[in-house]
């Protein structure tokens, strides 16, 4: 068992003055998690560089003068919304020591025994009064480390987010940051028209409900099974043959039009892992179990003009696929499950992105449209998203490994929680060879099964 040690908690505040009053957030910003996303990042031992958490919370003092809006708090207003007070009141970091070796801790699979590695935030506290940053850095006796980081969701999303540690790491490696690595902070960008104009699409994402399991009435029992967590790993070459076989496999059609482009590895990996899923979760009328997926979109260059790359915020779309039956999914070639998944990604262009803000901002209550999550004692906010269905997340285009803090590139960095069935994030390897690793949490009962389902049918 590992045992950590708090050594000590700081507040740590702008080492400049900064802009101070509310900051209005976006539409965007609105609908996701009023949680934390935790990561983590491991670099192993490195007796040439000494560690210095001093060092580390002057660079996130500098760094904090750029990224202000993370030191301040977030409070209610009408209709379930939030609104940033950028009151100074500093983000939290946290000294600690685990009292065995990294290698004790096996593939760093998001367990019980890694959440213990990334910072707890006490949400039975009111908003006001949580930090919207909170890192902590746990020393191990083999002289290794690791950085557990919780940031806001409602603050950043995964690139935002992303940048704003890699800036961190940047200044703590004593360099100074280039003009093009400063945060862009106007998220009036992402700001519905005035007036609302009338909706151009029917955002099911948000105006339908999640398929349930045939026969049940709700959720509620699925959610009340375990769940277990596990990372899957792919090889360049197994990845490489997912995109061929869903490539030269009759495509999908929309109305006898075949797709433009090849697949991407995305569409070709979650469109394998919904198969799969389909496989394992067996019912009695199996064919006819209606099951959907839920991608979260960047639309930084899906925007006209586009975002700047630097935008500091959420700049993603949620959608989901249209509804599927499992015999089809299963009795159609992998072509088709992957082009059901590039539909949903490609139906989110300009228009539909400034539609969706709109279709936000005319909801008298938006806390309904909130991505699902379950917190232990508070239960659950929005609809569950899990059997029968999936939330394939991505990291693979995220520059994860460039967050050097002078100890050298992480060896792993993946995500510290998986807090619900289905839910998966496909993670760039740190091998920097093409081959990719994914985090999934499923019901146990069908973990084995759908582990042994996603190797053999990579050789079809």
């Amino acid at each position: 068992m590992m045992s950590i040690s708090i050594k000590s908690n700081s507040i740590v505040i702008p080492s400049e003055p900064t802009p101070s009053g509310l900051l209005q957030l976006s539409e965007s910003d609105q609908v996701a998690q009023w949680t934390h996303a935790p990561a983590i990042h491991i670099y192993k031992s490195n007796n040439n560089i000494p560690f210095s958490f001093e060092k580390m919370k002057n660079a996130l003092s500098r760094a904090l003068v750029h990224f202000y809006p993370l030191a301040g708090r977030l409070r209610w207003i009408e209709g379930g919304r939030l609104e940033l007070d950028c009151n100074v009141m500093g983000v939290q970091i946290s000294e600690a020591y685990a009292d065995v070796k990294l290698d004790e801790l096996g593939d760093f699979a998001p367990t019980g025994v890694v959440e213990d590695l990334v910072p707890k935030i006490d949400y039975t506290t009111p908003i006001e009064e949580w930090p919207l940053f909170l890192a902590q850095l746990t020393r191990f006796s083999c002289g290794g480390i690791c950085v557990g980081t919780a940031v806001s969701h409602t603050m950043a999303d995964g690139l935002s987010a992303t940048n704003f540690i890699n800036s961190w790491a940047k200044l703590a490696r004593g360099c100074d940051l280039e003009d093009n690595e400063i945060p862009f902070l106007d998220r009036t960008v992402l700001r519905s028209s005035k007036p609302l104009m009338k909706l151009r699409f029917d955002h099911i994402t948000y105006t339908t409900k999640s398929p349930l399991m045939i026969g049940s009435l709700d959720a509620k029992e699925e959610q009340k099974k375990e769940t277990s967590v596990t990372l899957l790993k792919l090889t360049r070459e197994q990845v490489e043959g997912l995109r061929n076989r869903a490539n030269n496999e009759t495509p999908y059609q929309e109305n006898g039009v075949s797709t433009i482009r090849p697949y991407s590895r995305y569409e070709a990996i979650s469109g394998h892992m919904w198969r799969c899923a389909c496989k394992v979760r067996r019912v009695a009328d199996h064919d006819n179990q209606p099951t959907r997926v839920r991608i979260l979109v960047d639309i930084r260059n899906r925007l006209n003009p586009p975002l700047p790359q630097q935008y500091f915020g959420n700049a993603i779309c949620a959608t989901v696929t249209s509804t599927c039956l499992y015999g089809d999914l299963l009795s159609k070639p992998l072509g088709y499950s992957a082009g059901k998944l590039r539909e949903a990604i490609e139906t989110v262009t300009d228009e539909y992105i400034m539609s969706n803000l709109d279709f936000i901002a005319s909801q008298k209550h938006v806390g309904g449209l909130r991505n699902s999550f379950h917190i232990r004692g508070l239960g659950t906010e929005a609809p569950f998203l899990g059997n029968p269905n999936l939330s394939l997340g991505s990291w693979m285009n995220l520059p994860v490994y460039d967050t050097d803090f002078g100890w050298g590139e992480p060896t792993y960095v993946g995500p510290g929680l998986l807090n619900m069935d289905g839910k998966s994030f496909i993670l760039p390897s740190p091998l920097n060879d093409g081959s990719l690793i994914i985090a999934f949490r499923l019901q146990t009962q069908h973990m084995d099964s759908f582990k042994k389902f996603f190797y053999e049918d990579l050789a079809i």
